[in-house]
């Protein structure tokens, strides 16, 4: 009997019995997930059972045995979702995040969680931070700097007020677009977008909208509404936010950095164990006097801690009076860091941790 199986077909076949082993496997751990909730005990809500030091170390593992040909992008973004989705069997997490649907902040937050958690807009960076501390949400997930346009102000200035914690950070490539009803560019008169996309985007539109009004509004996905309803406005948001609001492309790419980076901030109620690759975020006050900031800086010097950031704003305890968020290399429960610490109370008025946590996956 001749074989009438060609090469194509069998490669087919191949690929279904891959499929269904990775159908088997994936089943496999989320059961054995189920059996890790059984053994912590029941009662618990998703929050109880989420480890980002455990989920970090997972997904650096990926990468480490990655041989292609997908990317290592590729790859820690099927391995986030298939935690997400076993964490999220019974209760999945609540995630607070700068809304409307369709923002920056909501890209951060699947990236960070997977689409099995529950992502809940608000209106505000303030917003967020209340939910969080109320309890109504999980997490929340604000954004915290620009790499072309620093820090995003607000959001340092909450960590002065509100007893959050940094339980996280993401970093995500932010490539804006101009949208509009028409898609055409010779139709727009105004432009929304918010404050720092216009920022991002200054050059492209004093070179291709001379003159048109640039109106800031509180997000990315807000403008896209307001576009929606004036066959004159256009709107800077991602491709994901003209989708949802039923806009066209005018034009792509239009930020004027190619490297045009977001970094967001997880934040919570609790502290977390070391995940082996970390960061710490210190909120310290100085007394006014003569070398308060190098008494404050030269320890980390003295233990072998790297500083990856400093950053000064008004405290809010008196006129003149400044807060200094600094961002070091490790983890707090670290002897050196822990040394450092120590040895900066000496100088300090205040000093407050704000969180340690593992390094963004690159």
């Amino acid at each position: 009997m001749t074989d009438t199986k060609t090469p194509l077909s069998e490669m087919r076949e191949r690929i279904d019995s891959i499929d269904r082993q990775i159908q088997q496997l994936i089943s496999e751990r989320a059961n054995h997930a189920q059996t890790v909730a059984k053994v912590k005990g029941a009662g618990l809500s998703a929050i109880d059972y989420y480890r980002p030091e455990r989920e970090a170390h997972v997904l650096r593992m990926v990468v480490d045995r990655n041989d292609g040909p997908l990317s290592d992008t590729e790859m820690v973004r099927l391995f986030r979702e298939i935690m997400s989705s076993c964490l999220a069997q019974e209760d999945p997490l609540k995630i607070g995040f700068l809304g409307p649907e369709g923002t920056f902040s909501e890209q951060a937050v699947r990236k960070h969680f997977g689409h099995a958690a529950y992502g809940l807009p608000l209106g505000s960076i303030e917003e967020v931070f209340q939910e969080v501390a109320a309890g109504h949400a999980d997490f929340g997930v604000v954004p915290v700097e620009n790499s072309g346009q620093g820090m995003i102000q607000v959001t340092l200035d909450m960590f002065l007020t509100s007893d959050a914690t940094i339980c996280g950070e993401v970093e995500l490539r932010v490539h804006q677009c101009l949208h509009s009803q028409a898609g055409k560019l010779e139709d727009v008169k105004r432009v929304y977008a918010h404050a720092q996309s216009l920022q991002q985007c200054k050059t492209w539109l004093r070179i291709n909208l001379p003159g048109v009004e640039c109106i800031a509004v509180g997000s990315n996905a807000e403008a896209a509404r307001l576009a929606r309803h004036a066959d004159d406005a256009a709107a800077i948001a991602g491709e994901t936010a003209g989708k949802i609001y039923g806009l066209k492309i005018v034009a792509q790419g239009i930020e004027d950095r190619a490297d045009n980076t977001t970094r967001f901030l997880v934040i919570g109620r609790s502290l977390f164990p070391p995940s082996g690759n970390d960061r710490t975020s210190l909120l310290i006050t100085v007394n006014d006097k003569p070398g308060a900031l190098y008494d404050v800086l030269s320890p980390f010097a003295k233990h072998g801690i790297s500083l990856n950031r400093i950053e000064s704003r008004p405290a809010h305890t008196g006129k003149w009076q400044y807060a200094f968020f600094i961002d070091v290399s490790g983890h707090i429960d670290g002897d050196a860091l822990q040394a450092a610490v120590h040895d900066i109370g000496e100088s300090a008025a205040t000093i407050r941790v704000l969180g340690s946590y593992p390094v963004a996956l690159p």
